[in-house]
């Protein structure tokens, strides 16, 4: 290495300044000092000049040093403050319009902007430690020797010990080990030292500093289950209580009708006439809640799906050619082979295509069907199968899916039940609205269309095999 690289390297950046500033006189100081040397006087006379020359060079040349070495002691100590998270430093420059005071500006502006991003990160801190303390759900997270490092206050709770005997355990110690196996929602059934019962257990993987951590949401499901439950019951006993009041308030009256007849003395001539009449009600209404029963009992005891291969072209051809009251048009869609339950499927078609002729048959209007793929949730391909009707459209959404509520004569109410129920036993939805473009209405069926090797198993239930929809 040279001796000039050699000095760059080892030179500190003041020492630098100082040996430019310097030497930048020396052709001046050189020219002085040749003249004074050449100059006709007593040699002090020629001593004195000389230190007079240079005694300014050397002075201007330490307070060229000075004033940089001040200048950058200035920026590192706001720069040093702000990475210790001081940002009430401020630097000045005296000059307004010089390089130096720029530097002072941006750095300022700096401080600024991290004074402003630091208070914000503090309150959203603030703000989600307040919200993890006050949420009902058990929130742990975890690093990635599977060592518990956070835990909210519904935590401390679950686990009926305060935060600094918990944190550092191991998840297997605290009983949290198989909520963390896996990613996803699971719902199971966990007993820990403060409750027992259903959990609805969410774990997802963060990181933080590249390191893999866990998250962990732990929440209560027994009493929401409990409490749906109980309004399950009362729907149920609402819906029998009517429909058997309306059987046997007239089956009492008529009883009570015959009853006297048959005591009435001398009997009447036609009393027979009247009782049979009577008795062939009663047997009447008999049939029909026995009717309506074995159709709850159906609905009960509905199978879940059979999966197979299902051709969607054919399925919805077929399902839309036995309708023969009103033509169905049937639009173009891609060609599909989905895994599912094609005759369920098939029965939700029938069932959605009659209710579209039922409505548009009032109007004179027509029925379509189309169908197409949409990206669904987690990148999860769904088929979207629409049957559309030009009716009336829906008067009172809020009883389309109710058991046994109908405004057909003859409705048994549980066909848009039955094919809910089919929508969701294949992980999909069915809904149904008031069209946008035009009076009618627009059944929407969602089913998510699964890979071969990604489908979930189902089998049928044991029970009574699934029969036809009967039409709500």
């Amino acid at each position: 290495m040279s001796l000039r690289g050699h000095m760059r390297f080892r030179l500190r950046h003041e020492t630098k300044v100082a040996l430019l500033a310097a030497l930048g006189g020396v052709p001046a100081l050189i020219c002085a000092m040749l003249f004074v040397w050449f100059w006709e006087q007593p040699a002090h006379v020629k001593a004195a000049v000389a230190v007079v020359i240079t005694a300014p060079w050397v002075a201007f040349a330490a307070a060229s040093r000075d004033h940089v070495i001040r200048s950058l002691q200035t920026l590192s100590n706001i720069l040093a403050g702000l990475r210790e998270g001081d940002f009430s430093i401020r630097g000045r420059s005296g000059d307004a319009n010089g390089a130096l005071s720029e530097v002072m500006f941006e750095v300022n502006g700096l401080a600024d902007v991290l004074r402003a991003q630091r208070l914000g990160a503090v309150e959203a801190t603030a703000l989600l430690h307040r919200v993890m303390d006050v949420i009902k759900v058990a929130i742990f997270t975890f690093d990635p020797q599977d060592r518990l490092r956070y835990l909210n206050r519904a935590g401390c709770e679950l686990l009926a010990q305060p935060e600094s005997a918990l944190l550092g355990r191991a998840a297997a110690d605290l009983g949290l080990g198989d909520c963390i196996a896996s990613a996803g929602n699971r719902t199971l059934e966990l007993r820990f030292p403060a409750a027992a019962g259903r959990w609805g257990v969410s774990a997802t993987v963060f990181r933080e500093e590249g390191l893999q951590h866990r998250l962990l949401a732990v929440q209560d499901l027994t009493r929401a289950l409990r409490e749906e439950e109980v309004a399950t019951w009362k729907r149920l006993v609402r819906v029998l209580g009517h429909e058997l009041n309306n059987s046997l308030t007239p089956i009492k009256s008529i009883a009570g009708s015959i009853q006297s007849l048959v005591r009435r003395e001398p009997p009447a001539p036609d009393w027979k006439e009247d009782a049979l009449r009577g008795l062939n009600i009663i047997a009447s209404r008999a049939d029909t809640l026995s009717r309506f029963m074995s159709q709850y009992a159906r609905l009960a005891k509905f199978p879940s799906p059979a999966l197979g291969p299902v051709d969607v072209t054919q399925m919805i051809r077929h399902a839309a050619a036995l309708e023969t009251r009103l033509p169905v048009a049937v639009g173009t869609g891609p060609e599909l082979r989905i895994r599912a339950d094609g005759d369920q499927l098939e029965q939700v078609l029938i069932n959605l295509i009659r209710n579209a002729v039922d409505a548009s048959i009032e109007t004179g209007g027509g029925v379509s069907v189309r169908w197409s793929v949409a990206g669904g949730s987690a990148s999860r391909d769904r088929l979207v199968l629409c049957v559309l009707d030009e009716g009336h459209g829906i008067a009172n959404p809020g009883n389309l899916f109710v058991p046994f509520f109908t405004t057909k004569p003859g409705g048994s109410g549980i066909g848009l039940v039955l094919c809910r129920q089919i929508a969701e036993g294949h992980g999909g939805s069915l809904t149904l609205a008031n069209r946008e473009d035009r009076p009618g209405c627009e059944a929407r069926l969602e089913i998510p269309i699964y890979p071969p090797a990604d489908t979930p198993t189902l089998t049928p239930t044991s029970g009574d095999e699934a029969t036809g929809i009967d039409e709500s």
